[in-house]
């Protein structure tokens, strides 16, 4: 506390988080490579966008400009996928990415509000307890009780304040808000409006907006899309990496980002680790070993690319606080086992079974078949 002249205690300014936030959002840690697309882009732009539909989907896969600056790749897949989904909002359509649980939908979402609006932050998240006003409006009930209903007392939404800026607005996990709330969408995807009858009157679309929502079908709890509102959107499906070596490039990618946010005193993972994980995760999600020989009994749990990221992320910091900074096998088995076993006694024979049929046979794996059947 400082004190002013006349002995007023007054509270002290917080210190800045500059550079000490731990995730930074996309239009914040991707700033200089925005920028550069932006001066190289001399395509057309809808209205209000940052980048043209051409370099949004640079942005997103990545490149090289015509002056030799690299983009790096956000997404590694398809690229006609992103082509569709960037089209579409440059359309009156909403977008919708579907898919299984760690197919990167709300990296993308972020990614594309971050460079179409210079914002990601328009943000809804979804849950079974989301109420209508997180997509509608709400209201300052101090105000509410001492003005009545005024345009001071509204508290507007994340997705009404994107409507009046023109700006993309994020919805995610669309299909754990119950159905009803859902239904609030409709008016605002069909009509470009939101309207406010306390008030008498309506807020309308701004140029330039649009709305990205998130759902997959494989979580408990999810309350399915009512036919009104799937027609309001475009809908995009991400698949699950199609080969070993994709999937491998998502983890190293995201791991490397991550260690370094998290400043981690360990040398970046061994390819040869991470193959060894990404191929545990894959064998177990199609139900069958890399060479079609073997079945395998698939886990009750969605073995994600996501999860894959985790399991290295975790085996990092375990090499980088408990070891000598280089990630082994010891340091990822109880990540894997974490990953696998989401049912006590179901999973653990399902995993048990995979240790000693394939991972104990498989050759330059001992050291991994010992490190997990410690911690199994």
């Amino acid at each position: 506390m400082s004190k002013t002249k006349s002995g007023t205690s007054v509270p002290e300014a917080a210190p800045s988080l500059d550079g000490e936030v731990l995730r930074r959002h996309a239009e914040e840690q991707f700033a200089e490579e925005l920028e550069a697309l932006a001066k190289a882009d001399a395509r057309p732009r809808p209205p209000r966008w940052r980048l043209s539909p051409w370099a949004v989907s640079t942005y997103l896969l990545g490149g090289t400009l015509d002056d030799g600056f690299q983009v790096s790749p956000k997404y590694i897949g398809s690229r006609r996928l992103m082509e569709i989904a960037v089209a579409t909002l440059a359309t009156d359509r909403a977008l919708l990415l579907l898919g299984v649980p760690g197919t990167a939908k709300s990296w993308v979402s972020e990614h594309l509000a971050a460079a179409i609006a210079g914002d990601s932050t328009m943000l809804v998240q979804g849950t079974a307890g989301t109420a209508e006003e997180a997509i509608r409006y709400g209201w300052n009930y101090a105000l509410l009780l001492a003005e009545g209903p005024t345009s001071r007392a509204l508290v507007p939404s994340p997705v009404m304040r994107a409507m009046k800026d023109g700006k993309i607005a994020r919805v995610e996990e669309l299909t754990r808000i119950p159905a009803d709330v859902q239904d609030a969408l409709i008016t605002i995807l069909s009509e470009k409006s939101l309207p406010i009858p306390e008030l008498n009157s309506e807020v309308q679309c701004a140029k330039g907006f649009n709305l990205i929502a998130t759902a997959n079908n494989r979580d408990k709890g999810v309350n399915e899309l009512s036919s009104a509102l799937k027609r309001r959107f475009n809908t995009v499906v991400l698949p699950t990496p199609e080969t070993a070596d994709e999937e491998v490039a998502i983890v190293r990618t995201r791991v490397e980002a991550l260690g370094r946010a998290l400043a981690f005193p360990a040398e970046p993972p061994g390819l040869e680790e991470i193959r060894r994980v990404v191929t545990i995760f894959r064998e177990l999600r199609d139900g069958r070993t890399e060479d079609g020989k073997t079945k395998i009994k698939p886990p009750s749990g969605v073995m994600s690319t996501a999860e894959a990221i985790s399991v290295v992320n975790q085996g990092l910091a375990l090499a980088a606080h408990f070891g000598d900074g280089v990630m082994r096998s010891a340091d990822v088995a109880s990540g894997l086992v974490g990953a696998v076993v989401k049912d006590p006694v179901q999973d653990r024979v399902v995993w048990l079974e995979y240790l000693e049929t394939v991972v104990k046979e498989r050759e330059g794996w001992k050291d991994l078949y010992r490190a997990c059947r410690e911690v199994v």
